[in-house]
């Protein structure tokens, strides 16, 4: 089977799941919704067999009601095939989920009243397995459709060599609560905070005069050479065991100042050998 590049999306009703896969589309993805996952291994391998197609992607979700019982043998025989493949997770909270449903007014496939809330909470655990298998968890809670269409099409728009892995580095304020696709969280509120000094309270982290305040700092400089000793060491560790997307979540308590800085500092120290880093402020803007 010649190489090509599979992308499989799912996850939860009302996650963003077609807005993802019509991104990818855009990004001239050959993309099938809801095909019956039984049939993807044929369908790779017919795809093989035509020189245009590089690029495919496709959305299994609790449509199929019985893709479930055959995920777990057939996700093993696509993966153990010559094409990438990479299975996308998109994830909500039940608020979030709930409040698109209503604002849709579509019923949730599962719900037997009403509230979707019931439909919501048996769809998670009908997909708790497929969840345990993907490559990368988004949360697309804070996502509008205009968001999630551009973080899809940043994500998946430059080929990644397989020897090389995606870091997404988030900054994120604490206040805000932690990043639910995170790998690794590290918690920086224990650095001198830019907040209290008068002349950079209202700046973020991007400013030269914060990142010289943040950076210069003796327990910043010893705690980030500590941290970026420990990624290098695990970027490799999790590539020998397949593992293509990592993100590191960087919080401080506002996400404006530090965590800013830091996230910065440390996509421009990674190996880009081996590594294609992308930051993402979740915060920033937030007061």
């Amino acid at each position: 089977m010649k190489d090509i590049r599979l992308v499989v999306l799912s996850g939860p009703s009302g996650s963003g799941k077609s807005t993802a896969i019509k991104a990818l589309e855009d990004l001239g993805f050959f993309c099938v919704d809801n095909m019956p996952l039984t049939l993807l291994p044929k369908f790779m391998a017919l795809l093989a067999q035509s020189y245009e197609i590089t690029k495919v992607a496709t959305v299994v979700d609790v449509r199929e009601r019985e893709f479930l019982k055959s995920f777990a043998p057939v996700f093993a025989e696509l993966k153990s095939a010559e094409c990438r493949v990479e299975l996308i997770y998109l994830e909500a909270t039940d608020e979030a989920l709930a409040r698109r449903f209503s604002e849709t007014r579509r019923r949730h496939p599962l719900a037997l009243s009403e509230s979707p809330l019931e439909g919501i909470t048996r769809e998670r655990e009908l997909l708790n397995e497929v969840k345990s298998h993907a490559d990368k968890v988004i949360d697309t809670t804070e996502y509008n459709v205009h968001q999630l269409t551009g973080y899809i099409k940043e994500l998946f728009s430059l080929p990644i060599a397989p020897a090389k892995m995606m870091v997404n580095i988030i900054s994120f304020g604490y206040r805000w609560g932690i990043p639910a696709d995170a790998d690794i969280v590290m918690d920086i509120r224990f650095l001198p905070n830019p907040f209290f000094v008068n002349s950079l309270k209202l700046l973020d982290g991007t400013d030269e005069a914060v990142k010289e305040f943040v950076s210069s700092r003796d327990e910043t400089k010893e705690f980030f050479k500590r941290m970026r000793e420990f990624i290098a060491y695990l970027v490799p560790l999790y590539l020998k065991e397949g593992k293509s997307y990592l993100t590191i979540a960087i919080g401080c308590t506002g996400g404006k100042h530090r965590s800013v800085a830091l996230a910065d500092m440390l996509a421009g120290t990674l190996d880009s050998r081996i590594t294609a880093a992308r930051v993402r402020h979740r915060d920033i803007s937030k007061s």
